[in-house]
């Protein structure tokens, strides 16, 4: 790290929260970027698979997103929800289409955690009760009711909340109670957990909030269908289903366009949130829902910053390059290319790979023992970062590998980065 680069380290140390993670026992500035790779402050190029935490959806510095966020901003920046605006009532209408459920209505926010917050609002006052179900390994926000029905204590800070949260089973295939059984006997036993614990709650249960990939937790999912077998008993409660998208949505999956898709046997949720990959960069979140939940609040509301005329604007653009494109097929073409390549590699290090699409979780352990590694997922970094690949980490140990490129990734780069990957991780070994 160069002196300027130390120097706006600790510059960011003095003046942030001891709790606000950087990435590298030595942080860089990325300063630009085009296309699927970014370039530091001392202007090295990498090769970007982890797009700013799935944010940077479609590509870096796209010439339809900036063009349009460009000319919005030569015109006007900011109005506000209390006067119309044609680009937010586009992108509402293009998503209430795309979400696939019936009679649907749009809130925008501005990030994903608010998006949550205003799900976890709707629900609670639709149902009049503060009792939610959430899976455990979840992440859904850094709020303090989101966090407070967050399943992950690596990003649950406080016990506080003003809610009463329920954990169920399934969000993790490979490990837990179940992990032995088949997918069928795997949703099964599940299901039947979510009978029992329905059956000793006092009380009536708002919802069921669930990431049908968990984003944070390591890109871990129960089998397809799970969720669908959820839905039909939540229904015979009249418990409503909020499924998080805010990782999973656009196309990121490859078969599907929503995660919730994946179990579309029994219908679509009643609440959709999504965030990050619509803005393609821009700070953009939202939450589709029944116009009957979503109409259920009797007291004024607005949103300052959400749907602002140069987010949606943006969104906009970024939307119909995603269609036009293609991006949900070549998200599924390029993530078999990158996913092949890494299985083919047989590494002793890598416990497993799985997802879908661009959503990639390498999880690691230690080939000796077996034991989960977060030291070899933190030297994995370290040394992809060295060869000019960006990837993310996450998981309840801190042990998994989060890939995921922008939509617009390449044969040849799914290739190139698998390599670079597969060197990163011998070496970690090593």
């Amino acid at each position: 790290m160069t002196e300027p680069s130390r120097t706006l380290h600790a510059r960011h140390r003095a003046v942030t929260p001891a709790w606000l993670a950087t990435y590298y026992r030595e942080p860089i500035e990325l300063t630009h970027g085009e296309g699927r790779h970014v370039w530091d402050s001392e202007g090295r190029r990498y090769l970007d698979f982890f797009g700013g935490i799935l944010t940077t959806m479609t590509a870096h510095a796209l010439p339809e997103v900036t063009k349009a966020v460009a000319e919005q901003a030569g015109r006007i920046l900011h109005t506000s929800t209390l006067y119309l605006s044609s680009s937010m009532v586009e992108l509402a209408e293009q998503i209430a289409g795309l979400s696939g459920i019936p009679d649907a209505k749009v809130f925008f926010t501005t990030s994903g955690t608010e998006a949550n917050d205003t799900a976890l609002l709707l629900a609670t006052a639709y149902r009049g009760s503060n009792q939610l179900l959430a899976m455990r390994n979840s992440y859904h926000g850094r709020s303090f009711s989101t966090v407070g029905i967050t399943g992950n204590r690596a990003w649950s800070p406080t016990s506080l909340s003003p809610l009463q949260t329920l954990y169920v089973h399934g969000g993790v295939r490979g490990h837990g109670p179940f992990a032995h059984l088949s997918d069928a006997g795997f949703i099964a036993a599940c299901t039947a957990d979510l009978e029992d614990l329905l059956g000793q709650v006092g009380g009536r249960v708002a919802a069921l909030i669930a990431e049908p990939i968990q984003g944070v937790g390591g890109f871990t999912s129960g089998p397809d269908g799970l969720f669908a077998a959820f839905k039909r008993v939540l229904d015979r409660h009249g418990i409503l289903w909020i499924s998080d998208e805010v990782q999973t949505g656009w196309g990121r999956t490859g078969d599907h366009f929503w995660g919730w898709q994946a179990h579309a046997e029994a219908g679509p949720p009643d609440v959709l949130t999504f965030a990050k990959g619509i803005g393609n960069g821009l700070s953009m979140g939202g939450v589709v829902a029944r116009a009957e939940v979503m109409d259920c609040l009797d007291a004024n509301s607005i949103s300052t910053f959400g749907g602002s005329p140069v987010t949606t604007a943006g969104a906009l653009a970024n939307l119909r390059y995603l269609l036009d494109h293609d991006l949900q097929g070549n998200a599924r073409r390029t993530g078999a290319v990158l996913a092949g390549r890494l299985r083919a590699a047989e590494l002793p290090v890598v416990r497993e790979l799985r997802g879908r699409g661009l959503m990639i979780g390498v999880e690691l352990v230690d080939p000796a023992t077996g034991e989960p590694s977060p030291e070899a997922a933190t030297a994995t970094l370290e040394h992809a970062r060295e060869r000019g690949l960006l990837i993310g980490k996450g998981g309840l140990l801190g042990n998994v590998l989060r890939v995921a490129p922008p939509l617009s990734l390449t044969e040849g780069e799914a290739v190139e980065g698998a390599d670079l990957l597969i060197d990163a991780l011998k070496e970690a070994v090593r």
